[in-house]
């Protein structure tokens, strides 16, 4: 049995058998069909992260203690 996975390394992305070049500098966002990655939740969801980076994303958490 094989588990299907993302992954985002430094220079691309990997799902599954297939293979190409990032979109996103730090990998948040990364579009697969109609869903986006979030690296944080380690899961697709179905609406773009508001967040512009990584950064961002982990400067509101330690703000707010949460998304």
């Amino acid at each position: 049995m094989n588990v299907w996975r993302f992954n985002v390394s430094d220079n691309g992305v990997e799902f599954g058998g297939v293979k190409r070049k990032k979109l996103t500098p730090d990998g948040c966002n990364e579009p697969y069909g109609k869903r986006f990655w979030c690296p944080r939740r380690r899961w697709f969801l179905t609406e773009a992260c508001p967040f512009v980076s990584r950064q961002e994303c982990d400067s509101y958490r330690r703000m707010c203690g949460a998304i």
